[in-house]
């Protein structure tokens, strides 16, 4: 692991863990921020009522993820998924933020405007997180290499039994000429002639 790589993700994950510590500290502030959020999802999407009808839940679970993948993040350990899990929780906080920011004057715009801008930075950070493969080759690059090597075996037996049934047939042939100068000899002794 590159010396950036050991630095940035703890540094990145700290904010993570923090403000999954927050949640779960004060989950009835988090499910009243997130009601109006849940509220919209469950209208969009009604099958989701039974989630986005408890909030505390929610909030629960969104705390716990942070504090979890977070963690995991900062320790090295699975950082694509936590990276993953990581920009699920951020774009739902960048909805929530955005949603419940007051804009009654212009520097309560800005200020909603500033944490918006910090949102996608977060979410483009932890993207970073989620696709880098430490300098090792990708599931993509290793997938296709795979159905390559595969297809060269594949090839490879092919060849080896047509060699080989070739072979068998030679060997048939053989076999049958010795079979049928046998039974003829055989038939000859027996007739007489």
């Amino acid at each position: 692991m590159s010396i950036v790589r050991l630095l940035a993700r703890p540094l990145l994950a700290t904010g993570f863990i923090a403000a999954g510590v927050d949640r779960l500290r004060d989950t009835d502030q988090t499910a009243q921020q997130l009601r109006p959020t849940l509220d919209r999802v469950g209208a969009l999407v009604p099958s989701a009522a039974p989630v986005t009808g408890n909030a505390q839940l929610v909030a629960k679970v969104l705390g716990a993820t942070q504090v979890g993948a977070g963690s995991l993040l900062a320790l090295g350990k699975f950082p694509r998924l936590s990276g993953l899990l990581l920009t699920g929780t951020a774009v739902l906080n960048a909805v929530v933020e955005y949603k419940n920011a007051e804009t009654d004057t212009a520097d309560e715009r800005k200020a909603r405007r500033a944490a918006l801008l910090k949102n996608l930075s977060l979410i483009g950070a932890v993207l970073l997180v989620a696709v880098d493969t430490n300098g090792r080759p990708g599931l993509a690059w290793r997938a296709g290499h795979l159905a390559d090597d595969t297809r060269r075996s594949v090839a490879s037996l092919g060849k080896d039994a047509g060699r080989k049934s070739r072979s068998v047939q030679k060997d048939a042939a053989k076999q049958l000429k010795k079979a049928n100068k046998t039974v003829r000899t055989t038939a000859a002794g027996i007739v007489g002639s």
